[in-house]
């Protein structure tokens, strides 16, 4: 018996999936793949859920290793550690988003695919 599946619920709920990351600074950014992985039964949009689950642990773990010592850092030094790396925060934001867009792109480009970033660290 071959299944065969939707390939506008693929693209709806992949997309769904990764752009939930543009809500990182809420739980709820979380629980939006967390959801869609556990409620649906297609294989892609499993993996794009995980893939999703995975990008927002990076995004968050990353964001507390240069985060916190720089607001330790500008704390100290009265905003000036702020100034000197605003670059790498603007790098770290550009990067999140950057992957993301790629990774929408490629969800509404290729649905039977799932999308893999490059370079995460994998939990699920």
């Amino acid at each position: 018996m071959q299944t065969t599946f939707n390939s506008d619920k693929r693209r709806l709920l992949s997309c769904l999936s990764h752009g939930a990351i543009f809500f990182s600074t809420t739980i709820l950014s979380f629980g939006v793949p967390f959801a869609v992985n556990l409620l649906t039964d297609d294989p892609v949009i499993k993996a794009n859920a995980k893939e999703s689950m995975n990008f927002h642990l990076n995004v968050w773990f990353w964001a507390a290793v240069i985060g916190i010592p720089v607001g330790i850092l500008s704390f100290l030094t009265f905003g000036l550690g702020g100034l000197l790396f605003f670059p790498v925060i603007g790098f770290g934001f550009l990067l999140h988003w950057g992957l993301t867009i790629w990774a929408l792109a490629h969800c509404v480009t290729n649905p039977d695919e799932p999308f893999r970033y490059p370079f995460i660290f994998r939990l699920f």
